[in-house]
């Protein structure tokens, strides 16, 4: 796997050279879609990004595990997991097929 991460610099840095805004603006920019989609996800709503993949939050049951060390079950409190489902353009595009 590569060791190659995006970051919101670098995104801030991508919308400054494509649309043409001032660093400032596009930082803002990025932090605000960013603010936009934890918001909805927070409040419970999915995500859906056209060509991209939908982000959903999914609520999973209280269980019992184990601890692998030392084999004692522990209870697994309920809790809300975040969950991303890509697009099939995406998953194309992910794998390098020829169509996307």
């Amino acid at each position: 796997m590569s060791d190659k991460t995006l970051t919101r610099a670098d995104l801030s840095e991508a919308v400054q050279r494509s649309v043409g805004l001032s660093r400032t603006e596009s930082a803002e920019l990025v932090e605000t879609t960013l603010d936009l989609i934890s918001d909805a996800l927070v409040a419970g709503e999915n995500v859906k990004l056209s060509s991209f993949g939908t982000f959903m939050v999914r609520q999973k049951n209280g269980r019992m595990g184990r601890n692998p060390k030392t084999g004692q079950e522990v209870p697994i409190a309920p809790r809300r997991v975040l969950v991303f489902r890509p697009s099939q353009l995406m998953k194309a595009r992910v794998n390098g097929d020829a169509e996307s």
